[in-house]
């Protein structure tokens, strides 16, 4: 028999009104963190860094697409915002079989698209296998869904036996599943004609939802519709009167009647808006932080709130280890430790994040106690001596007096240093690096793009040293894609991404570490026994302190500005999936 996997949420049953039916509500209520019911009507005006590129989340990988999808689209499941269980969403309630391989999805009932069509069972089965298991949708996760068993690769499958059900069946059973389908649920009627399904090419899919597409074929069921978009600019959105959550009151989410998202390209520019009253809320930097806080304390008509970072991007230096002129030397461990020692985490603590933001020692969050494993003891401090030693040690010194470095062949060590130029925090810190780097007879030449091509300069291999940010989740089998090498995101090392999209991965470039990481996420993904789940990934993050495939930073504080007239506000980095606290969000 199978166990029943519930949620014991005020989950109330189909009504009807009026001979109108209305969707199977869900109640939420976080009065741990301080929400209370709200008030429907009002204006919020929120920031993007830049304008989407793509109204398709599938299709690119980009911050502002992805904070969009948030208040537009739902997914089967999602967080708990105070607690990060995972709680239904689409999906009512599911089943999971005896053996942990067959989860059935009761979907909520009465669920509409925003153009009024019925969300059904056959939406999520064309979600995943006409969208995320499209190894050529950018933003995919087909890796996800193939598992190594016995040896073999298998793929999980997905069936709709009804209108209101799916069934899941893994071909091994996976500790962490539920907690990956945060996947944002999208309409087959909408999207067919670019699936295989319907005859297109599989890389057709990215080509959904331009920016010039009609705002009324872009449907979600989320909480907000599309309204109206000024590329560089705003992008409007208007309240989905139908949404499926109420408060505890019964009043439908969300509040806020309407979103506008004004496009507001680097710190001080959003900074500048938020003080001059065009934004309700702003995520802020430690550098920012004392200037808000003492106009906080001076009587402004703000509060400026921190808290610690389980979901935060802490940011990493990586090298090119496929770099055609410096690639042999990046890809030594013996080079990057070098460079690690040349890293003044302590001084980009005090100095660019004012103290609000800890040294991480590993890529998984401290605030999650499961799987961080403190690695910090295995980190080389910041010593240029010693750096410039290692360096010796491999050969590479000044031979011809000109203060830089040559590796052996007679090449200065003369690398660019890729940053992203709309970020305060990350210009003063590739100053640091750069300033640290020449201390020590090593050229780093900055070279600063925006934020929303950092990313994709990274992916394309069109870099030789990198700043970038990467964020964490409370599970390391929800990063995979970013640690596992070969995964669509391991971009540090592209020689080991598969030769064709949902192909093996190249074994033979993997360092001999690199092919126990890559173990280590494959057996992970299928063990459900969570002692040995956490043993493993505590090994990862062992192997990844003593072999710097990137150079960790700093982890900092989660710290956001928010204007007295927003009730409910709660940090929201806008590009978790299933974690979307918006909806609560309330103008006074």
């Amino acid at each position: 028999m199978p166990r029943k996997t519930l949620m014991t949420l005020a989950i109330a049953t189909v009504i009807a009104v009026g001979g109108a039916a209305f969707a199977q509500p869900k109640v939420v209520s976080y009065p741990g963190l301080g929400m209370e019911p709200g008030t429907v009507g009002g204006t919020l005006t929120l920031s993007l860094a830049d304008s989407p590129p793509t109204f398709m989340y599938y299709g690119q990988i980009d911050n502002n697409t992805q904070t969009l999808t948030g208040v537009v689209f739902d997914s089967l499941v999602e967080f708990n915002l105070e607690t990060y269980a995972i709680e239904p969403a689409l999906a009512a309630s599911w089943d999971v079989s005896a053996d942990g391989t067959v989860y059935t999805f009761h979907l909520r009932e009465g669920v509409k698209w925003h153009d009024g069509t019925p969300f059904t069972s056959a939406d999520v089965v064309f979600t995943y296998t006409q969208i995320i298991t499209n190894p050529e949708a950018r933003a995919g996760d087909a890796a996800q869904f193939i598992y190594t068993v016995d040896g073999e690769q298998r793929a999980v499958t997905f069936d709709a036996p009804d209108d209101n059900t799916v069934v899941i069946t893994l071909p091994a059973p996976s500790a962490a599943f539920l907690l990956q389908q945060r996947f944002p649920m999208m309409p087959k009627h909408k999207l067919l004609a670019y699936s295989v399904e319907g005859g297109a090419a599989q890389a057709e899919i990215n080509n959904a939802w331009s920016t010039d597409t009609p705002l009324s074929e872009v449907v979600g069921t989320g909480p907000y519709k599309y309204d109206s978009y000024v590329a560089g600019q705003k992008v409007g959105l208007v309240r989905n009167a139908d949404y499926w959550k109420v408060d505890t009151n019964g009043t439908s989410l969300p509040y806020a009647e309407r979103l506008d998202y004004l496009v507001v390209r680097g710190n001080e520019a959003q900074a500048a808006q938020f003080l001059a009253g065009n934004l309700d809320t702003l995520n802020i930097s430690g550098a920012q932080f004392p200037d808000f806080k003492s106009r906080e304390v001076a009587g402004a008509d703000f509060r400026v709130i921190t808290s610690p970072a389980l979901f935060g991007s802490p940011p990493h230096v990586a090298f090119n280890f496929d770099d055609p002129t410096f690639g042999a030397w990046f890809s030594d461990v013996a080079f990057r430790r070098a460079m690690e020692q040349a890293v003044d985490r302590q001084r980009i603590i005090d100095d660019v994040y004012n103290g609000l933001a800890e040294i991480p020692g590993t890529p998984t969050a401290p605030a999650d106690g499961t799987f961080y494993e403190d690695t910090k003891s295995l980190m080389l401090p910041f010593d240029l001596a010693a750096a410039g030693a290692a360096l010796d040690a491999l050969g590479i010194t000044d031979t011809d007096g000109n203060g830089v470095r040559n590796v052996p062949g007679g090449k200065d060590l003369e690398f660019s240093l890729t940053y992203n130029v709309d970020s305060g925090t990350f210009t003063d810190m590739a100053t640091i690096f750069q300033n640290d780097f020449a201390k020590i007879g090593v050229k780093a030449n900055l070279v600063g793009v925006s934020g929303s091509a950092l990313l994709g300069t990274g992916l394309a291999g069109d870099y030789q040293a990198i700043i970038i940010a990467l964020g964490n989740q409370p599970d390391p089998e929800l990063r995979k894609p970013i640690w596992q090498p070969g995964g669509s995101l391991y971009y540090w090392h592209r020689a080991t991404q598969p030769a064709e999209p949902g192909g093996a991965p190249n074994f033979d470039a993997m360092a001999t570490w690199e092919r126990r990481v890559y173990d280590i996420f494959d057996q992970g993904t299928t063990l459900v026994d969570q002692d040995a789940r956490v043993a493993l990934y505590k090994e990862w993050q062992r192997l990844n302190a003593v072999n710097a495939p990137v150079i960790m930073v700093a982890k900092p504080a989660n710290i956001a500005a928010v204007h007295d007239r927003v009730g409910n506000y709660v940090y929201n980095l806008g590009v978790i999936p299933g974690y979307n606290p918006v909806p609560l969000y309330y103008v006074k």
